[in-house]
């Protein structure tokens, strides 16, 4: 069973999206967020596979509960995926959001339809990107990724777990073996290299490499 968090500030969208994914045999709804404070607690209480996560929400947004979860709401072997869903496609929302942890970016225009897939992918460890600006989003990551003052991959903002996913995907282990080297399942693994890609912009796991040797994390 995916269990979800679902934070929007609006009632009726709430409530809305929670009719909309509870009706789903394989999906539970375990907490609804008014805004990215409670998003933020509900996560660290209920520990859910997913969190469908509206940006503009007043006080902490979404942009900033995304970066909190993706640092606190994080165990050994279960790790929080989040899916924005959002009516703004605008780029600071967009790749604010990426950056900060986001495993996925949904128009609400498009719930409806694909809401519930979208819910499985990422809680399978994948990323959902909305088609209506998927072109865009993976070519602005891979154009905009940080770099830091000798030119180099920057990898402040990924997290100690991230770090080391990266550092040994230098040896090039499959999804299996990684997660038989963390001590983890392979959703796990599946949802830290969706992370890491969106973070660096990289568009598979071999820019994944290249990332961790060009910015000095694995010595050839």
């Amino acid at each position: 069973m995916i269990r979800v968090v679902i934070a929007d500030d609006q009632a009726a969208v709430r409530d809305g999206m929670a009719m909309m994914l509870g009706s789903q045999p394989d999906i539970e709804v375990v907490g609804l967020a008014k805004d990215g404070v409670q998003a933020v607690a509900m996560c660290t209480r209920e520990r859910p596979d997913v969190v469908v996560m509206d940006i503009r929400m007043p006080g902490v947004d979404g942009i900033e509960a995304t970066r909190r979860i993706a640092r606190e709401c994080e165990g050994r072997d279960q790790v929080t995926a989040v899916l924005v869903l959002t009516t703004f496609d605008h780029d600071d929302a967009l790749y604010g959001a990426l950056r900060a942890g986001a495993s996925g970016y949904m128009l609400k225009h498009a719930a409806p339809s694909g809401l519930a897939d979208a819910v499985r992918k990422v809680a399978d460890g994948g990323s959902w990107i909305d088609p209506s600006v998927a072109g865009k989003v993976i070519e602005t990551l891979r154009e905009t990724a940080p770099k830091d003052a000798t030119g180099r991959p920057s990898l402040e903002m990924l997290s100690r777990r991230e770090l080391e996913v990266l550092r040994l995907l230098g040896d090039a282990p499959t999804n299996a073996e990684l997660a038989e080297m963390l001590f983890v399942s392979e959703s796990t693994v599946k949802t830290h290299i969706s992370r890491l890609l969106m973070k660096t912009g990289s568009h598979d796991r071999s820019q994944l490499v290249a990332v961790a040797y060009r910015s000095g994390l694995v010595q050839p």
